[in-house]
C-alpha cells in the first residue's frame, strides 16, 4: 500500500490517474511496487519519449497480466471520478501502461503524438491498454482519430477495446461512424449490451440499416443477434413493424423476447398493439427478469 496516493487523492480528488495509482499499489507484490514507483518517477514532469516506450514496454515483465478485480466500491468510484468509464475488466498491465502515460503530464500534440507512436509499435496486449484508456486522455476531442482507428482494426480484441465498457465512443464519435461501429459489432459477432450510450446514441438512420442488415441475414438464411431489435424498437413503424411482427411471429425464443423489450420503448401505437397480441410472451418475458444482457437465454 502507499500512503502518499490516499494522500494525493484527499488533497487533488479522486481523478482516474490517482484511482489507477492505488489500486496498482494496493495489488503488486514488493518487487512489482518497487519498480513502478521508480518508473513512474522517471516520468512525472513530463519525462522523455525514450523513458515512456522503455517503461511502457517492460510492464509485462514487471507487473504480469492478472485482472485487477476491482471490488463494488472501487467500480461505484471509478464511475464517480468519469462518468460511465468502466474498468471492471481491466489487466494490472493495462492499468499501469495508461497509468505511465498519464504521469507524464503532456498535453494536446505532445500527447497525441506520443500515444500515436505508441500505438504504432504496440503488440496486441498494448493497443488494447491504450483504447481502452481512451476516456480518461486530455483533451478527448483530439483523440477521435485514434478512435475511428480502433473502430476499423480487424482484431476483435482491439475493436472491442473501444467499444465495450467505454464512454469515448458515445461521446465523441459523429452518428456515421457510431453507425457504423454498431454495424460492424453485429457483423463480427460482437455483443452489444456492454456499449455505453447504445439507447442514448439511437437513431433513424441505423434503424434503417439494421432492418437492412436483417433482410440480409434473412435472404441469406443466417441467424441474426437478438440485440440487433433494441437499436430498432425506438423508431418501430411502417416496414420496420413489419419486421418485428415477423420475428414475433417466427423468430427463435431470445429473437422474441428481444422483440419485446424493443418495442417497449416504441413510439408508435401500432407497436403497442403488436405487444397486446403477444401478451403471453410478454407476462413471461417479465416474469423471468429478461433483459439485454440475459435475452439470449430466454428459451
Amino acid at each position: 500500500m502507499n500512503p502518499r496516493v490516499d494522500e494525493l487523492a484527499e488533497d487533488a480528488g479522486m481523478t482516474p490517474a490517482i484511482m489507477l495509482r492505488r489500486w496498482l499499489f494496493h495489488r503488486l507484490d514488493a518487487a512489482a511496487d518497487l519498480w513502478l514507483r521508480d518508473a513512474l518517477a522517471s516520468l512525472e514532469g513530463g519525462g522523455s519519449d525514450r523513458d515512456l516506450y522503455r517503461c511502457v514496454s517492460l510492464v509485462s515483465r514487471r507487473l504480469g497480466k492478472a485482472p485487477l478485480e476491482l471490488q463494488v466500491a472501487e467500480r461505484a468510484e471509478a464511475s464517480h471520478a468519469r462518468p460511465d468509464w468502466d474498468p471492471s475488466s481491466w489487466t494490472v498491465d493495462q492499468a499501469a501502461r495508461v497509468l505511465l502515460l498519464l504521469t507524464t503530464g503532456s498535453e494536446g500534440e505532445r500527447f497525441v503524438s506520443r500515444l500515436d507512436q505508441l500505438c504504432a509499435t504496440a503488440d496486441i496486449d498494448e493497443l488494447v491498454a491504450f483504447y481502452r484508456g481512451l476516456p480518461l486522455y486530455p483533451d478527448p476531442t483530439r483523440h477521435r482519430a485514434r478512435a475511428a482507428e480502433g473502430v476499423r482494426s480487424n482484431m476483435k480484441v482491439v475493436f472491442e477495446a473501444v467499444l465495450h465498457r467505454n464512454p469515448y465512443p458515445a461521446e465523441q464519435l459523429a452518428d456515421d461512424a457510431w453507425n457504423q461501429m454498431v454495424l460492424k459489432a453485429l457483423f463480427v459477432g460482437s455483443t452489444l449490451h456492454p456499449i455505453v450510450g447504445l439507447d442514448r446514441r439511437a437513431n433513424a438512420a441505423l434503424a434503417r440499416m439494421l432492418g437492412d442488415y436483417a433482410h440480409e441475414r434473412w435472404a441469406a438464411r443466417r441467424p441474426i443477434s437478438p440485440e440487433l431489435w433494441r437499436c430498432v424498437g425506438p423508431f418501430a413503424a411502417g416496414s420496420l413493424l413489419q419486421d418485428f411482427a415477423r420475428v414475433l411471429e417466427t423468430g427463435t425464443n431470445p429473437e422474441r423476447a428481444a422483440a419485446v423489450l424493443a418495442l417497449r420503448g416504441a413510439a408508435d401505437a401500432d407497436a403497442h398493439g403488436l405487444l397486446d397480441r403477444h401478451a403471453a410472451l410478454c407476462d413471461a418475458v417479465a416474469a423471468r427478469g429478461v433483459d439485454w444482457t440475459s435475452v439470449s437465454d430466454f428459451n
